[in-house]
């Protein structure tokens, strides 16, 4: 494992994007979602994606120049059409908007369809804190997780984000797909060459499976599946992840007349095409309901109470949604960000490939 300062991973992943065609400007968002996710701790979402972005766009199934179609903007709502351009610049976009709306309205929502993965969840909720208010999205995603009594991929790792202020050192930041794991971090085991867990993900049958190299295959294939949150009993709550998961789908599909399920596989019979996924963006204005110095407070002392809870034996802190990525903040500033043999190889393809200076 090597460590590599977040400045020389940053120049890189903007450099990569340039020279696939990404304006400059929409380079630096990109590469900022990415090693936003690096820093927050996030493997499966940082540098260790870039090469999928590049596959794609080298597929011609992801557009580097990202034109925006506005279908409808009245008062405090949108509705988007993203051409399949860069997931990250449409994301950071959208919710630039919703907070302008908010601004004006109390509330703002934007919804997109033909987008394309646009990272973690959580950038476009701390963007929204960041401004004083309260940021929502969601975005559903290629199939890959069974309905509850299912075994068939029908419903995509589907995550659900919400950030607010607070007054301590960091925003609260829930940011959580709503399946027990998401694809990345199935990505993050194949490179390690690590099985996958017994319970994330279950065969035709409804077995586990932990056969990581084959079960990304096989997700593809549809002869795999990753579990709902819950898992794969009501006894678990397994209804409760398979209800969230397709509330996702709703909001990302539905608002939109966009695509949804199958309609995002990739694939049309032999040939690759574009994923069409569809995002749901909200901002609240804090300001407009109450004072932000009592929003604050209040939220403050709701997560200082949770921390400050009775704990098992054997646990010395309860940690909220948004302090381990804080914690992370500062490990990874300090030590780099961890690249093993497999990712380095990859960043090592694509600088070869493009003629560009490595990592």
């Amino acid at each position: 494992m090597q460590y590599i300062s977040t400045s020389r991973v940053y120049d890189f992943m903007i450099r990569v994007f340039s020279v696939l065609g990404v304006p400059a400007d929409e380079a630096k968002i990109c590469a900022d979602v990415l090693i936003t996710s690096d820093l927050s701790g996030i493997e499966s979402h940082g540098v260790g994606r870039l090469k999928m972005y590049y596959d794609r766009i080298k597929a011609g199934i992801q557009n580097v120049q990202t034109t925006i179609d506005v279908i409808k903007d009245e008062k405090a709502i949108a509705v988007w059409d993203g051409n399949h351009g860069m997931g990250h610049v449409i994301g950071h976009r959208a919710m630039e908007r919703a907070m302008e709306k908010a601004g004006e309205f109390g509330v703002g929502i934007v919804t997109v369809r033909n987008s394309t993965h646009y990272g973690i969840c959580g950038y476009y909720c701390r963007m929204a804190a960041k401004a004083n208010m309260i940021g929502i999205t969601v975005t559903n995603a290629r199939p890959s997780i069974a309905p509850l009594f299912g075994v068939a991929p029908m419903l995509g790792t589907n995550p659900i984000a919400f950030g607010c202020p607070t007054n301590l050192d960091y925003p609260f930041i829930y940011d959580a797909a709503t399946s027990i794991s998401q694809r990345g971090k199935i990505e993050v085991l194949e490179r390690e060459g690590k099985p996958t867990p017994s319970g994330w993900a279950i065969d035709q049958e409804g077995n586990p499976y932990t056969d990581t190299k084959q079960l990304l295959v096989d997700l593809v294939a549809k002869k795999a599946a990753m579990v709902g949150l819950g898992g794969t009993s009501e006894e678990t709550g397994g209804h409760k992840g398979f209800g969230l998961a397709v509330m996702v789908e709703i909001l990302s599909a539905a608002l939109q007349n966009g695509s949804y399920l199958q309609g995002l596989h990739g694939w049309d019979g032999d040939k690759r095409v574009p994923y069409k996924l569809g995002h749901f963006f909200m901002a609240i204005d804090i300001s407009k309901f109450v004072s932000i110095e009592i929003f604050k407070s209040i939220t403050t002392d709701i997560l200082q109470q949770m921390q400050k809870s009775s704990r098992m034996p054997g646990h010395e802190w309860i940690y909220v949604a948004g302090e381990k990525e804080f914690l992370a903040r500062q490990r990874v500033e300090r030590d780099g960000i961890p690249i093993n043999d497999a990712l380095m190889k990859n960043l090592d393809i694509m600088a070869t490939e493009l003629g560009i200076e490595g990592v």
